[in-house]
């Protein structure tokens, strides 16, 4: 009895891993050779570890975007019966080029090498060869003149043709509809397709569940699961051994609208049902309208603010209508059925709600805003970055505690592990990590190290700060004040911002707090330095903020006034005065602004200087002049101590 040997390609992404498990499974003497990427080697032998039969793989490493798919020895091919094509870029908001080169060509490549082999080709196209037809689609129709309304379509269209126009190629081609999660355990591996507009639709989830939503009819979906396609690819390989040239659908003959989509999710979250209360026929227009012209603009910013690639927009009103009646009754026989979204539905959305709603990160425990949250705080050895960590680590959160002291850092995270823990509620934990945080790559090494250790960080706590009471007459000889002052104020917040903002946004979650201080709203005598340093803070936190608001990294700032800290120490003045804020309740503006996240945390005494500046300038300017008559130098200022 002969060996049937398969070559596959794509075997490593969420269709064709399963389709080689089915492969394996199916025929335990099956020689099966998979072709790989290999930067998608390490995460391919996982895969194999997890199959049965994983070990039988042969692993080839190659690239559909270079010619001979990169293959340095392909005599490992001869002997193949079937090449199963599945690698492409399965997704509409990638750049023209790349799906030019590996949707496009690489197809046209493979199916010449699978005609060198005499091998039968299986390729893995999908419903988009449709375009914007208007009207039924079947197996039986290709090019109708119909349009592409993106560059995925349009690429799977040209890849199918490529296979058809390959001289001397028997060939076999499988237009799946958009596929969603396993039918029973929901997986998926992205947010894609349908996908993007679950947020949306569990916000619905807070509305009282007897009640009808009115919706738009925004347009159709077709959805199959994952399960259903690999089973139909691998049970169909061998139908009609003798037969070339055909074509299956694998899409679901139920054509439903976005609604009755979000009613077979429904009963997941307890949410009301919809009906459509604007007809298509209104809506599609208005659709249409928003992807050319000037409404394109504020439909893309719409887009963004929801979090859903603005072509999707485009492709909910596309008309076409897929039959798929002759491959289900083929596969009726063959043993497999399509399973029913109204069945399936609630484990999709289960499984993105646990696994894959990007709001997922931003959630708090029931128990409390603070259990289970990952919080960096600088200058965490002393004064309102200590209280702060307690009061952070007391209430159930993990703190990362940065500082340039080695010793007495360890010693304040062994303190704080010691605490208990507030109301009951679950025990938070310190970790010291030293770092000078005026050194770029210090900075770089620290944050690598906190999210290889602990995978991620919630909050960035910016504490540190380095504080010069000195008059402007004073410093004409000393700019390195204001150097140092703007090393740990300014550019050692900015660094730790910089290092840990592309992981905040890859994880849509973050807040940055910065502890600053009255001294930006007052433009007090002597602060100079130290003011202008927490002024540059602030201004570089509240662009970036109205950068990366649609990605949910916020900003808070917290302007203190005098605190009685070891910064403060050198001003004998200050010894005496009364009004001066205790540590704790300075720490616990702060952790206001980790818990609420507002905009901004003043003081009653700020707000009113920062009033004078703008109605009674001349006078505030006068009583600040008499503010620095009255209180003079320090002797640390005068070098004297």
């Amino acid at each position: 009895m002969s060996v049937t040997s398969y070559f596959v390609t794509g075997a490593s992404g969420f269709i064709g891993s399963r389709v080689l498990q089915r492969l394996l499974a199916r025929d335990a003497d099956a020689r099966v050779t998979a072709l790989v990427r290999p930067g998608s080697l390490p995460r391919f032998a996982q895969i194999l570890e997890g199959i049965d039969g994983g070990k039988r793989v042969i692993t080839v490493p190659g690239d559909l975007t270079v010619d001979g798919l990169d293959i340095h020895d392909a005599t490992v091919l001869t002997g193949t019966d079937h090449v199963i094509h599945l690698a492409a870029i399965y997704d509409v908001t990638a750049d023209d080029a790349s799906q030019d080169a590996a949707n496009r060509d690489g197809t046209a490549r493979v199916a010449a090498l699978a005609a060198d082999l005499g091998a039968t080709m299986h390729h893995v196209s999908s419903i988009a060869v449709s375009g914007d037809w208007d009207g039924e689609y079947t197996e039986d129709d290709f090019d109708l003149g119909q349009g592409f309304p993106t560059a995925y379509h349009r690429t799977k269209f040209e890849a199918e043709k490529a296979v058809r126009e390959t001289p001397d190629l028997r060939w076999r081609v499988y237009r799946p509809s958009a596929v969603v999660g396993d039918s029973v355990t929901g997986t998926m591996d992205k947010v894609d397709g349908p996908y993007y507009f679950f947020g949306q639709m569990s916000l619905l989830g807070q509305l009282p569940s007897f009640l009808k939503m009115p919706l738009p009819n925004l347009g159709w979906v077709n959805l199959v699961p994952v399960d259903f396609v690999a089973d139909s690819i691998v049970a169909l390989l061998h139908h009609r051994p003798d037969d070339d040239s055909l074509v299956f659908h694998l899409s679901d003959p139920q054509r439903r609208t976005v609604t009755e989509m979000f009613n077979a999710l429904a009963p997941a979250f307890d949410a009301p049902r919809g009906f459509n209360a604007l007809p298509g026929a209104v809506v599609r227009p208005v659709l249409a309208a928003g992807s050319r012209g000037p409404l394109r603009a504020a439909r893309d910013a719409v887009a963004a603010q929801l979090d859903v690639p603005p072509v999707l927009f485009d492709l909910v009103s596309l008309p076409v209508r897929f039959r798929s009646d002759t491959t289900l009754a083929v596969l009726r026989s063959l043993g497999v059925e399509l399973p029913d979204l109204a069945d399936y539905g609630p484990g999709l959305w289960r499984y993105w709600y646990e696994n894959l709603d990007p709001a997922r990160h931003r959630r708090t425990d029931p128990r409390g805003s603070m259990v289970g949250k990952n919080v960096l705080i600088t200058g965490a050895s002393s004064g309102i970055g200590k209280a702060t960590a307690r009061m952070c680590v007391t209430r159930g959160a993990n703190v990362f505690l940065v500082a340039r002291s080695v010793d007495g850092l360890t010693d304040v995270a062994d303190e704080l592990n010691a605490e208990t823990p507030k109301d009951g509620l679950p025990a938070g934990h310190a970790y010291a990590y030293p770092a000078d945080i005026t050194d770029e790559s210090a900075v770089q090494t620290l944050i690598k190290s906190i999210l290889a250790e602990h995978d991620h960080v919630d909050v960035l706590v910016n504490n540190a700060g380095r504080s010069i009471r000195r008059s402007t007459l004073n410093s004409v000889d000393r700019s390195h004040d204001y150097q140092r002052t703007m090393a740990v104020n300014y550019f050692g917040a900015v660094y730790l911002t910089l290092a840990l903002l592309p992981h905040m946004v890859a994880r849509q979650a973050g807040h940055i707090v910065n502890v600053s201080s009255v001294a930006v709203q007052s433009h007090g005598p002597r602060f100079g330095a130290y003011g202008a340093s927490k002024a540059a803070l602030e201004a570089f936190s509240d662009a970036t903020a109205a950068e990366t608001l649609s990605d949910h990294v916020t900003f808070s700032t917290v302007r203190l006034p005098l605190t009685r800290t070891k910064m403060i120490a050198p001003t004998d003045a200050y010894q005496a005065q009364h009004g001066i804020w205790g540590v704790d309740k300075a720490a616990s503006r702060v952790l206001r602004a980790i818990i609420d996240k507002p905009k901004r945390v003043n003081t009653l005494i700020g707000d009113i200087v920062d009033l004078g500046h703008h109605t009674v300038p001349r006078l505030t300017n006068r009583l600040m002049h008499q503010e620095y008559l009255l209180v003079g130098e320090s002797d640390a200022a005068l070098g004297k101590g």
